[in-house]
């Protein structure tokens, strides 16, 4: 158990070096996402939002335009930094720089939505819930999403055919690990429920596509855990064939499938 935890503290730990790639290579959530997050929340402009691991604001910044005030927890001092330069045009968003798990809002606040995007996973299991239901008002939510990689019938076949340099240098899929498509993502409405602090969860799929080039894909693939802790010639190897075989298409780019589950829970009032 203990080195499950220093495992997830360090790869947690990588994205603070990558706060710039991050900005400008991670893609931007649909619209319509916010749309159903705030119509599921029963959310009103003015209304007070905690953001866990905000980074650089990719997902800050559209709320922040429906006029909600945000509390933005981020444990990364550079990708903090970042947040505070993309957000400075909102006067309603404050960046802390802390672990959601300790941190500690002004006696007496509380918020009306709690939200991570692409980020909950790096949260203590053990206190995540119960941190998240102590925080938020009675009848206030819970909203969980993240942004995967999908693979729908038809879809680009670079991904498949490059597996095979994933599985030379030793980063292959895991044993179980299989290729969803859209619609196929998993959810955490079990582990939601079986917290016994949230009730009355709601889940949305959405996907959308993205066009890359060489330099495009690898300043994304960057901005990944797994990547960034990769050996050098693993990734220098990886990065080249990525090159060499998009060079070898006419307009010189791939095709990347996202996918993202919305995922919005009510407090429970009752729970102790």
């Amino acid at each position: 158990m203990a080195s499950v935890v220093t495992d997830r503290n360090r790869l947690r730990a990588t994205f603070d070096s990558a706060a710039q790639l991050y900005q400008e290579a991670r893609p931007q959530y649909p619209e319509g996402l916010f749309d159903e997050l705030v119509r599921l929340a029963e959310l009103s402009s003015g209304d007070r939002l905690l953001e866990i691991g905000c980074a650089t604001g990719k997902a800050t910044a559209p709320l922040a335009r429906r006029g909600f005030r945000i509390t933005c927890v981020e444990l990364g001092g550079q990708l903090a930094a970042a947040g505070r330069r993309n957000l400075a045009e909102f006067p309603d968003v404050e960046v802390v720089e802390a672990a959601f798990e300790t941190w500690r809002p002004s006696p007496g606040t509380a918020f009306d939505l709690v939200f991570a995007a692409t980020a909950w996973h790096w949260i203590d299991p053990a206190v995540k819930y119960r941190r998240a239901w102590e925080l938020l008002r009675p009848g206030g939510h819970l909203a969980l999403w993240g942004a995967m990689h999908v693979f729908p019938a038809g879809g680009d076949p670079f991904f498949r055919d490059l597996q095979e340099v994933y599985d030379e240098i030793g980063e292959g899929l895991r044993a179980g690990e299989t290729r969803l498509e859209p619609g196929e993502l998993p959810d955490d409405k079990a582990e939601i429920e079986g917290s016994g602090l949230f009730e009355d969860v709601a889940i949305r799929h959405f996907d959308w596509q993205l066009r890359y080039t060489a330099d495009e894909y690898i300043r994304l693939l960057d901005t990944f855990s797994n990547h960034i802790a990769m050996e050098t010639a693993k990734r220098d190897r990886l990065y080249g064939e990525i090159r060499r075989r998009l060079a070898q298409r006419r307009d010189g780019q791939l095709r990347r499938h996202w996918g993202a589950v919305l995922q919005v829970a009510r407090r429970r009032d009752d729970a102790a």
